[in-house]
């Protein structure tokens, strides 16, 4: 029987219990004792919170009964100054209505002058453009021409000076 390891950890066990148990027990029960302190004052706690909560909810029940009495009053004022807002809103729609048209008016014209501008402008340019072309083309084709309308605007250089100081 005392050779078996079981009856050796059976009275190990005991003895453990009886030698330390005591102190174990005491340090057991402490932390049990602090644990039930807390809950109870967590308790107490919620139990107070839950007082105030209800406190706040009727609180904050009677600010909202005033509140929508004095969103109704605020209402109603509110739709008589929109309806004066909006007669004179119509008043004055008429008047900018008719100012936007006229200055729309002057900005399309506007526009239409500078847009028929650079189209002359690109006009002029393409066509100086195909006239250097086609002149560099026939002037290379033929020197003969190319000498002759060199002589022919220095003869008539004289007479374009003269012209232009008379």
């Amino acid at each position: 029987m005392f050779h078996e390891p079981r009856v050796w950890t059976a009275i190990a066990f005991v003895l453990f219990f009886v030698i330390f148990g005591r102190k174990i027990w005491g340090v057991i029960a402490s932390k049990l004792d602090e644990r039930a302190n807390e809950v109870r004052k967590n308790l107490d706690e919620a139990t107070r919170l839950r007082r105030e909560a209800e406190q706040m909810l009727e609180d904050s029940k009677r600010d909202h009964k005033r509140a929508q009495e004095e969103a109704q009053q605020l209402i109603a004022r509110s739709n008589e100054a929109a309806e004066q807002m909006r007669a004179q809103a119509e008043r004055d729609a008429a008047d900018i209505i008719a100012r936007h048209e006229k200055m729309a008016r002057e900005r399309i014209e506007a526009a239409e002058k500078i847009a028929l501008r650079d189209i002359r402008r690109q006009a002029a340019a393409l066509a100086l453009a195909a006239t250097k072309d086609v002149l560099g083309k026939k002037l290379e084709e033929d020197p003969e021409l190319a000498n002759r309308l060199i002589n022919d605007g220095l003869k008539a250089l004289p007479q374009a000076f003269g012209d232009k100081a008379a």
